[in-house]
């Protein structure tokens, strides 16, 4: 099932790219954003009242608060910083910058995580490399 749900996930991140840049012409992309995250945080809240999944917000413990608090921040900051992107940008140079993101989450799930990477998976992080500079060059 989860790879029914990466793949939903890429169909709507192309919708996003593709409505953010049309919704971000003429418009500060730090106002874009707050409008976004508005969106994003009543659809997220919906989804927990709707499915009775509020009582387990009190399940949370401190570390699971603070990561997901970073991880918002995180979120917030990549956001802010591909809008600013799609305002003077080409989206077919942006959105390949930002999917080595892909290559970045490989290393620091190594490092961090201590995932391991096989050859398959060194060889396709190296081959969204040379995709994303053939793209952008």
């Amino acid at each position: 099932m989860w790879k029914w749900h990466a793949v939903l996930s890429a169909l709507f991140a192309v919708l996003t790219v593709i409505l953010a840049r049309v919704g971000v012409k003429g418009t500060d992309g730090n106002v874009v954003t707050a409008i976004r995250i508005g969106v994003v945080l009543l659809l997220a809240w919906g989804i927990v009242l709707f499915s009775g999944q509020i009582k387990e917000v009190k399940e949370l413990s401190r570390t699971n608060l603070l990561f997901l608090f970073l991880s918002g921040l995180a979120t917030g900051f990549s956001w802010i910083f591909y809008f600013k992107a799609l305002e003077t940008g080409n989206i077919s140079k942006v959105a390949p910058i930002d999917k080595l993101s892909v290559v970045f989450v490989l290393i620091l799930s190594f490092i961090f995580l201590h995932e391991t990477l096989d050859m398959k998976t060194i060889l396709g992080g190296l081959l969204i490399v040379a995709g994303a500079i053939v793209l952008v060059l």
